[in-house]
Parts: structure tokens; sequence; C-alpha cells
């Protein structure tokens, strides 16, 4: 890679990173987008995990006594059974179908008038834990999907943000660590990575402090719409390829 769109990378890392903390959600899918135009496809998904890893565990870092441990610990116990069965699929479903499927439900569940759901137990998280982790080895950003389940479950937008935080930590690194075992040469690509997590700690802290000023109820609306814009585009790049 040049050093141009390099630079781009590591700028647009903190903006990325600013948008994820203050909402939750949008940074991983905008910085994804931005890599397809400027890496090689079969790097793209690998070091996009990478530096969503090192983004989101600075998150979930500074906001640490939000985190709801046990929902975390129910995730990563599903998420390893499908980073293991993703890492090991010989099949791949098309992405247009993915992502038409993927927007079709962040849809249904941000504005559907669906049976009231407290909050989701155990067990439903480490079903989502691994049907999540399971999609993000072939789609690289699952934030949408994984902050539709949390935020139905937790009313303090600052255990949700945190929460989620430490639920994408986790995913990354449960893909890293699968393609790390399938031999993508990570290496090669650690300086980029390192500066890219650099910059987006840098927008996390201000993102945090964007977040700390929000109203709650702001805060809520802003976020459903943020998942029905990533939503709508999901579905539009998934039609387009039919």
């Amino acid at each position: 890679m040049t050093v141009l769109p390099a630079l781009l990378l590591i700028v647009a890392s903190f903006f990325t990173s600013m948008l994820t903390a203050s909402f939750g959600i949008g940074g991983g899918l905008v910085l994804l987008s931005l890599m397809t135009y400027v890496m090689p496809v079969a790097a793209l998904i690998p070091v996009h995990g990478a530096v969503q890893f090192g983004s989101n565990a600075g998150r979930a870092l500074l906001q640490r006594r939000f985190i709801a441990w046990r929902e975390l610990a129910a995730f990563v116990a599903g998420g390893a059974i499908g980073a293991f069965v993703g890492a090991h699929m010989v099949i791949r479903l098309p992405d247009s179908w993915l992502q038409l499927a993927l927007g079709l439900f962040i849809l249904l569940v941000t504005w559907a008038k669906l049976p009231k759901v407290d909050r989701l137990g155990l067990g439903l998280f480490a079903v989502s834990g691994a049907v999540t982790t399971f999609l993000t080895m072939f789609l690289g950003a699952t934030g949408p999907l994984n902050a539709a389940a949390s935020e139905k479950t937790f009313p303090d937008r600052r255990v949700m943000v945190a929460t989620l935080a430490a639920l994408m930590t986790s995913q990354h690194i449960l893909k890293v660590l699968a393609f790390g075992a399938a031999g993508f040469a990570f290496f090669h690509w650690l300086p980029l990575v390192g500066l890219m997590i650099l910059t987006g700690f840098a927008g996390t802290k201000l993102g945090l402090i964007l977040l700390g000023k929000l109203p709650e109820q702001a805060f809520r609306t802003i976020l459903r719409w943020i998942m029905t814009v990533i939503a709508i585009d999901m579905v539009r790049r998934g039609l387009g390829a039919f």
C-alpha cells in the first residue's frame, strides 16, 4: 500500500472510532467501506478485524466499570463456537445474500412492534455470540446486529456502549485468531494496524465525551436512525448484486 491511502485510513480510524464511541455503532462499517477502495480483497477482513479489535478494546477499557460481565461471558462462549465453524467453512454464501438478510433483520428489530423484551437472557447472548461471530468471518462488521440485541437489553446508554465494545472486542480477537490459524500473514500489516489503533483510541476518547453529554432519549433516537441508514445501505448493496 502506498503512503496516501495509508494516511487516509489512519485519519479515518480517528473519526470512525469517534462515531462508534458516541453512538455504539457505525464506525466499523464506515471504515470497512473505505478500506474496500484501497486494500487487497484478501487482506480486507483480517486487517479490519485487527484494527477493530484495538478500537473496541480501547473503548471497553475506558468504560470497563459499565460492562455487563455475565452477558459478555455468555457471548464469548458462543462466539468461540461461531469462530471455529466459520474458519472451517468450505462453502461460502454470497455476500449479497448475507447483506440483504442482515439489513432486513436490523430494520425489523429496529422498527417493528415486536413482543416486549426487557432483556435477552444469557442463553440468547450465547446464541448471538455464535451467530454473529460466524457471520463476521465473512462480512467483517456485524456491530449493528449486536447493537440491535444490546439496545433491547441495557436501558443505560453507558452500559450498552461499554458492553457492546466488550462484545465486539471478543468477537474481533476470535476472528483474528481464526485467520491467523488459517495462515494469514498479519506481520506485514502491523505498522498500519498499529497506527490506526492509536488514532482510533484518540477518536474514542473524544467520542466518549460526546456520549456523556447526550440525553438518553436523544441517544436512543440518533442510534435508531444510524442503524436504519446502515441497514438500508446493506439492503441496497445486497439487491444491487442481483
